[in-house]
């Protein structure tokens, strides 16, 4: 896809203040540092329009993104580790829960799985609750180029018979996997 603008929009807090232009929406979902702010920019050929961080737990709000005025990318909290409260933890677990349910724009859930670790019981359980309420779901493996070759392949496979469910390994270094996962986001994204 050729990207001809991709901007910031807003951060969201509560899904009343999700933008109103009603354009399809793209979800990124995963564990706090996966590497989704990687990901996003990679796809849109950014370098710092998503912000990357090396701690976890920096995006704190539903992150919105305009891609060539025709749809959003949305930048989810990473769940898991990150330093700060349960509280807060608590509040970024309900905030995702709510724009995941009632999202009426929300087409696709793209699930980021980290390629070196595997679908981690917190991944598990985001995708059994994204199957249950029904959302389309694309599962990337990020990092694939963390990983020796000759194990990449054999690791993705056995993560995708545990999800059951096809995986689409990336690497935003060597920008391994963009084009496939832009075909399968052209296709959500136009229904």
């Amino acid at each position: 896809m050729k990207i001809v603008s991709a901007h910031y929009v807003k951060s969201i807090a509560k899904v009343e203040q999700i933008p109103s232009k009603g354009l399809p929406e793209i979800a990124f979902a995963g564990r706090s540092n996966v590497g989704k702010s990687s990901l996003i920019n990679c796809m849109l050929n950014r370098k710092k329009l998503a912000l990357t961080s090396s701690s976890p737990g920096k995006t704190r709000y539903i992150n919105f993104f305009e891609i060539n005025e025709t749809f959003y990318f949305v930048d989810l909290p990473g769940y898991g580790y990150a330093k700060v409260s349960q509280a807060e933890r608590n509040s970024w677990k309900r905030l995702i829960e709510s724009y995941l349910t009632n999202s009426v724009n929300l087409r696709c859930v793209i699930q980021i799985i980290d390629s070196r670790i595997g679908p981690t019981d917190l991944d598990l359980t985001m995708i059994e609750w994204l199957t249950y309420i029904e959302r389309p779901l694309l599962i990337v493996a990020t990092k694939i180029d963390k990983l020796p070759q000759n194990k990449a392949g054999k690791l993705l496979k056995q993560y995708s018979q545990k999800i059951n469910l096809p995986i689409i390994p990336f690497s935003a270094i060597k920008k391994t996997g963009r084009k496939e996962l832009w075909q399968m986001i052209q296709k959500v994204s136009s229904n």
